[in-house]
């Protein structure tokens, strides 16, 4: 008989200060990528508590995520507890496309991923939108019908809001560009081979794409590619690292040579953490943050 392990987070944050027995007033984050899986916790002054991070072996990641999540919430004091006053879900999934607020039409949502991808969505997915009424767009991506019917089912009858990875990355790079001092600024993003890059002018986005690389030598031409099809001066343009990335990383080093402006990202000012959180790097969990800034329906 096999028995069940328990996943345990790489990084645990306020798991000894957080109540359960206050979710009524607390929001819940939860951010999932095909290895990945990420939870925050806003208590109800706006907050963050609680952090839990899972990074899961090539082993466990052969399975698909609906298949790693039920030994994750299997007997989490956090997870496992309810009602929340809300729960916000990143999905990391493959495909998604921003598109204007006055041309888009509900009923036409999975035609817009399926222009973008170039074939249509298979039967276990559907297209899923959100509204970021501030910026004038709508994100649209694929959402797996297995993954929303596990959190339907773990989370009854209460207000789940679906949202791509990017559209966190829009909140939070709006967080931080309203306290930018310059006005052109690009946002890096990076998690395992890819990058996503947002540029802001004057506080409004621009450009907002995500590149896979294999090597830094093609990560370093998409992003000068960019700064050039945006007419930006590479040695002017302030330059902000998030993610999966580090002083040490040959992508840093790379970059670095290119972009005298480059710089570690900070946490978004907009989002109160508690005095654990200090020890963690401020620009790793730029998307997680950003799910705990979301405000825009």
């Amino acid at each position: 008989m096999q028995i069940a392990v328990t996943p345990t987070p790489t990084i645990s944050i306020g798991s000894d200060s957080f109540d359960p027995r206050l979710t009524e007033n607390s929001v819940l984050s939860l951010e999932v990528g095909r290895d990945r899986f990420r939870v925050l916790v806003q208590d109800k002054r706006g907050l963050g508590i609680y952090l839990n991070d899972y990074t899961f072996s090539s082993l466990l990641s052969d399975r698909s995520m609906t298949g790693i999540l039920p030994d994750v919430f299997r007997q989490h004091p956090v997870l496992s507890a309810g009602p929340w006053q809300e729960i916000r879900i990143g999905v990391n999934s493959p495909s998604f496309t921003l598109i204007p607020a006055p041309l888009f039409r509900k009923e036409y949502a999975g035609s817009y991923l399926a222009l973008m991808r170039g074939s249509a969505l298979p039967a276990h997915e559907f297209a899923q939108s959100f509204a970021h009424q501030s910026e004038g767009f709508l994100s649209v991506f694929n959402l797996e019908h297995p993954l929303a019917d596990f959190f339907s089912e773990m989370y009854p009858l209460q207000p789940l809001t679906f949202v791509h990875q990017v559209s966190a990355l829009i909140q939070a790079t709006a967080d931080l560009d309203r306290h930018a001092l310059t006005p052109d600024n690009l946002y890096l993003f990076f998690e395992d081979e890819f990058v996503t890059v947002i540029y802001r002018h004057a506080h409004q986005m621009r450009y907002c794409n995500r590149f896979g690389y294999k090597n830094v030598q093609d990560l370093t031409y998409y992003i000068l590619y960019v700064l050039d099809e945006q007419k930006l001066n590479p040695t002017q343009t302030r330059v902000s690292l998030f993610g999966e990335i580090t002083p040490f990383a040959e992508s840093y080093m790379e970059l670095s040579r290119f972009l005298p402006n480059l710089a570690f990202g900070q946490t978004p000012p907009g989002l109160s953490i508690a005095a654990d959180f200090t020890d963690l790097p401020d620009h790793r969990y730029l998307s997680l943050y950003g799910l705990g800034l979301l405000v825009d329906k």
